[in-house]
Order: C-alpha cells, then sequence, then structure tokens
C-alpha cells in the first residue's frame, strides 16, 4: 500500500467519530403537523379578489336515507359510488366566501358560529388569511338557516363583525320575522325564528333589506333562487369581463346535487321550487362558462359547471400558488 493511501485511510477513520457525532447532535425531524394547513384560498375576479375559507364541515351517516326526499336509498348510494365516496358517511363542508373590492371587505353569510362541534374554524382561518374581522363591512346574508347566520354574534351576543352592516333579501326577512309562519316550516326549521330575532338583533339598526335584482355593491348583484327557503337567493360578482356566482345553498355536495338537479333536500322548505332554481341558476353558469364557490361544495369550493346528460358536472378551477 502506498504511502498517501494509508494516510488517507487513517484521516479517514479519525474522521469517522466526529462525523457521527455531529449527525447525533443534529435533531431528528420534527413530526407532521396533527392538522392541515389552514384553510382558505385566494383568486382573482377582475380587480376584485375573492377568498374562500373554511369553517368546518358535519358528517352525514348514512346519507343514503333522510337527506333526500325524492329519490331512493339504491339511487343515491349509487350517485356515492359514482363519485368514489363512502355510502356510510360523507362530509358537508362548510365554506365561507369573501370578497375585497374597493367598496371594502364583503363576506357572503357568517359562518357556523362553531355548531356543530366540528365547525367553527372559521375565525381562525380568517386570521390565517389575513382576513380581520374589524374590516368587514358588509356581511350579504342568502338565506336564514343557522348554519349561515351562526356566527353573526358570539355566545353573549355580541356582534362578531362590529363594523359591518348586514344585508338581508327582503323575502327571507318578511317571512322569518312573522312568527305567524311557523307551522309553514317543518318542525326541525322551526327555532329558526328565535335565532333570526336573536342573531340580527345584535345588529340593531344596521340591517338592510335588499330586492332580488338589486345591485347590493358595486359589480355585486343580487339573483333569486327560491325554494330552498322562501327568499334563498344567490349573488352574481362582475368586473373587469369576468364574473363569478357565489351559490350559496342552491346546491349542496355537487356529487348528488348536481349531478341530480332534480333532487330535493330535507332542508328544503319547497322542494319543487328549490329545483326548479337549482335548474335555472346552473344552467345559467354552465352556459356562460362562469366561475362559482358554493356554501357545501368541497373545499375550496371554487370552479365551473359542465352540463352532463341531464345533470350537471362540476368542475373544480385549476389551483394556482398565484393570485
Amino acid at each position: 500500500m502506498h504511502m498517501n493511501q494509508r494516510r488517507g485511510l487513517m484521516l479517514a477513520s479519525l474522521a469517522t467519530p466526529a462525523l457521527l457525532t455531529r449527525a447525533q447532535a443534529q435533531p431528528a425531524n420534527a413530526p407532521a403537523a396533527p392538522a392541515q394547513a389552514p384553510g382558505f384560498y385566494r383568486f382573482k375576479v377582475g380587480s376584485f379578489t375573492a377568498t374562500t375559507v373554511w369553517d368546518g364541515f358535519v358528517p352525514r351517516t348514512n346519507p343514503g336515507t333522510g337527506w333526500i326526499t325524492n329519490a331512493d336509498q339504491a339511487a343515491v348510494e349509487g350517485a356515492l359510488r359514482d363519485a368514489m365516496l363512502s355510502t356510510t358517511r360523507i362530509d358537508n363542508p362548510y365554506i365561507v366566501t369573501f370578497l375585497e373590492t374597493p367598496a371594502g371587505l364583503t363576506m357572503f353569510d357568517s359562518g357556523t358560529g362553531g355548531q356543530p362541534a366540528t365547525a367553527g374554524l372559521l375565525a381562525a382561518n380568517m386570521a390565517a388569511a389575513g382576513l380581520d374581522p374589524a374590516r368587514v363591512t358588509r356581511i350579504v346574508i342568502s338565506h336564514f338557516h343557522g348554519d349561515h347566520i351562526g356566527g353573526l354574534s358570539n355566545a353573549q351576543n355580541q356582534p362578531v363583525f362590529a363594523n359591518a352592516q348586514v344585508f338581508v333579501p327582503e323575502v327571507e326577512w318578511a317571512f322569518w320575522t312573522d312568527t305567524t309562519n311557523e307551522s309553514r316550516v317543518p318542525a326541525a326549521q322551526r327555532p329558526t325564528f328565535a335565532n333570526v330575532a336573536r342573531r340580527f338583533g345584535a345588529y340593531a339598526g344596521k340591517v338592510d333589506r335588499y330586492a332580488a335584482g338589486a345591485e347590493i355593491l358595486p359589480g355585486v348583484h343580487a339573483v333569486a333562487a327560491y325554494g330552498h327557503t322562501p327568499g334563498h337567493t344567490v349573488f352574481h360578482v362582475a368586473d373587469g369581463g369576468d364574473q363569478l356566482f357565489v351559490t350559496a345553498d342552491a346546491s349542496s355536495r355537487p356529487e348528488l346535487f348536481l349531478r341530480h338537479p332534480g333532487w330535493a333536500s330535507i332542508f328544503d322548505i319547497d322542494g319543487p321550487t328549490a329545483t326548479a332554481s337549482r335548474i335555472a341558476l346552473f344552467g345559467r353558469i354552465a352556459s356562460e362558462r362562469a366561475r362559482m364557490t358554493a356554501y357545501h361544495f368541497p373545499f375550496p369550493a371554487n370552479g365551473f359547471v359542465q352540463r352532463a346528460g341531464e345533470g350537471f358536472r362540476f368542475i373544480p378551477a385549476d389551483w394556482s400558488s398565484a393570485i
């Protein structure tokens, strides 16, 4: 063995313990985070900036029974299997859309307020997205079901969005503020009357009613989509040649209610009117190739709609790290 080879081996043997010591001193990789990344997604609509924010979900067990009123269990479970979804449980998301315009920060519906226990993530995800509740100047309500107005006030019934004006559909307001209508809704929805009085009471003097077709703020118009509730309304946003439909509860999970738009939910007060509204709305969205967001679609709940046979297919928008 040459002298240079022996010298190299000696140096290597001396270096090995030092290398091991340094390696042992390195901290182990941190364990994976126990939760997902913050739930928000941002995109442009012309010069406006839209953000969808995750508020959580409600699990529905055995979704083939008791959810859809005019389809049998076999048909519903078949649609779930076609969409690669479980027939024993499906999660129904809660997703709030925000819109930043020159008029300020607007939110469409207010989130659940933390009911059920698997929801209530809106505040944390707003913070992660840099959406300060104090900056919200308008809350535009689609309808008065509890998962859409529960986030207006806290447990002490103080307003969560202290600087916001609240805009509500005038038809919806007229119905739910008249307690003589209680007999006209399913028993499970009758607590909505008291909840409406409580939640909007926190914004006394700051509630404005709008009519179908009204421009609520520059670039945002109300579009009637009645049936789910008497005054259920969706919103058309337009700026610089771009458009967005904020579709609220015009459809719940798209694998069921878009694929089969004639199916009615137990939460629809007027099922035939709700399905007619759904077919008309998503037919328009498909024809105009417009972008849309929804309250109960898989996160981030924005994309496009395409006609598919007798129904529609939801096509998620291409994800981008750029805004």
